[in-house]
């Protein structure tokens, strides 16, 4: 109850706060942060001289004249020089909640909702201490549409960043928040309790984008029970390990974008009929993960350590990156030069069990065939693409594809072949061979060179591009099987 009688005259007992506030019969609140206040200062100074000298209570030392004289002098100084960040900008209209403007004071026109959303960019510690600044910015900080835990000079652990936040929450005006971003260097498991709490502090405060970074290792544990929210639109996650069914979004209707980076899924689905955009970056599971997300439109899945997650249909999807790392376990032990298990009697024991699982399921090209823009790479050795052509869909709406080196490995280029096959509509094709990228140092540009085709290349396509390193013998290969087809290269 102490902290909402800051600023307020009191009459009671002398108080002492858990910030060192002080309350003394007939004067008024003053927290620890805004001693320095010159306002404040003169205040303290003229009660001061009225109470007796008998009075035992704290007061604020009076400030000698010739320091404020440089006080009032250094504020005017930053106010000329504040000023003139915003010349050239329009005049804002008249707004009854803005104090009269004075011929210096621009940002003073603008209405408090601005300031509140300006104040949300900040650091929270940041925030809270422009309360020093002027009496019509003293809580403007309780009321900031945004809140952005943070350190000043980068992330900081929970545990330095405890006593201060959670005395803010407590300060806070019960205002909904727009945006809150939590991110932190390290969360140890005595600190797993604070974090949880601030982030259903945030859905509670009907929050429409929520970040949380844990940037080191261990992972944050996040075993709570399903996010409910229906004003929650964007999730960014990193760092964290997530179990049971926190990730089953049927109470979040309104989410449309999810982030995942670094995060152990300890999960067997994620499941959102909401959904539209989905990145899983460089996460890890020891499950079977299911992605159930019909009304998708765009998906990125980089480096998945673990069993390759398993697509559902996406008929509204219109772009997807995949590629499957070295840190994929479904990779065949017999692999030699593009050729894996299926093309011989002798199989493996990886490719047996994943059999076993999936049947004649599709695990990533079935889900991702309606897509309009295709980029699908993969290191050697690793059969999912592979397995999955043997009951290649039909990509009805592809539009655009890049492939890398691992869809030209194989003796006669069967995997190339297949994909453009069954891209009836495709237009744009490019193979990046060999070469990382962004820029290459060979880049080649095909183009038929008669009007009849070959119906193994889709009558739509008028674009291939070639890139890589340097033009040796397996690009030679590539080119070969692309002439074929009486496509011709330019350098």
């Amino acid at each position: 109850i102490i902290w909402d009688f800051i600023g307020k005259k009191v009459n009671g007992p002398w108080t002492h706060g858990p910030t060192g506030l002080t309350l003394t019969s007939g004067e008024r609140v003053i927290p620890s942060f805004m001693r320095d206040d010159p306002f404040d200062r003169q205040q303290a100074s003229f009660q001061r001289r009225k109470r007796s000298p008998s009075s035992s209570v704290f007061l604020l030392p009076p400030a000698a004249a010739p320091r404020r004289e440089r006080t009032c002098r250094r504020r005017a100084e930053s106010s000329d020089e504040a000023s003139h960040l915003f010349d050239g900008m329009p005049p804002g209209e008249k707004v009854e909640n803005a104090p009269p403007a004075s011929g210096s004071d621009i940002i003073g026109t603008l209405p408090d909702h601005i300031l509140h959303h300006l104040l949300s960019f900040l650091p929270v510690q940041a925030a809270v201490q422009t309360c020093v600044l002027a009496r019509r910015w003293r809580h403007l900080w309780r009321s900031t549409t945004g809140l952005r835990i943070v350190g000043l000079d980068g992330a900081e652990s929970v545990e330095d960043l405890r006593v201060f936040v959670d005395h803010v929450l407590i300060l806070r005006e019960r205002t909904d928040l727009d945006t809150v971003e939590m991110i932190f260097d390290e969360c140890s498991d005595d600190e797993e309790v604070y974090v949880k709490l601030w982030t259903r502090f945030a859905v509670m405060s009907k929050v429409r984008a929520l970040t949380l970074h844990i940037q080191a290792p261990p992972y944050l544990w996040f075993d709570v029970l399903p996010l409910v929210s229906r004003h929650l639109r964007t999730l960014d996650l990193e760092g964290l390990c997530v179990q049971l069914s926190f990730l089953d979004f049927a109470g979040c209707p309104a989410l449309e974008d999810l982030k995942m980076n670094l995060c152990d899924i300890s999960v067997e689905k994620i499941s959102s009929r909401s959904l539209k955009h989905l990145s899983i970056t460089k996460c890890c599971s020891d499950c079977e993960l299911h992605v159930s997300t019909p009304g998708l439109v765009s998906l990125k899945l980089d480096d998945f350590t673990g069993t390759t997650p398993l697509l559902e249909n996406m008929a509204l999807l219109e772009t997807a990156y995949v590629y499957i790392g070295d840190s994929c376990e479904d990779f065949c032990l017999n692999y030699d030069s593009g050729v894996y298990c299926g093309a011989s009697n002798i199989t493996c024991e990886k490719c047996d069990l994943f059999n076993d699982n999936c049947g004649s399921d599709l695990v990533l090209l079935g889900g991702i065939s309606s897509a309009k823009h295709l980029k699908l790479i993969s290191e050697f050795g690793k059969f999912i693409f592979s397995r999955d052509l043997k009951y290649c869909p039909t990509f009805t709406k592809l539009k655009t594809l890049l492939l890398n080196e691992y869809w030209c490995e194989a003796p006669g280029l069967d995997p190339l072949a297949c994909i453009l096959k069954n891209s009836p509509v495709l237009e744009k094709l490019t193979l990046q061979l060999f070469s990382k990228g962004p820029n290459h140092k060979v880049e080649m540009k095909g183009s038929f060179s008669s009007m009849e085709r070959s119906s193994a290349i889709p009558e739509h396509l008028n674009i291939v591009e070639v890139k890589c390193t340097v033009v040796e013998e397996r690009i030679l290969k590539v080119l070969k099987f692309l002439c074929a087809f009486d496509i011709r290269f330019s350098f």
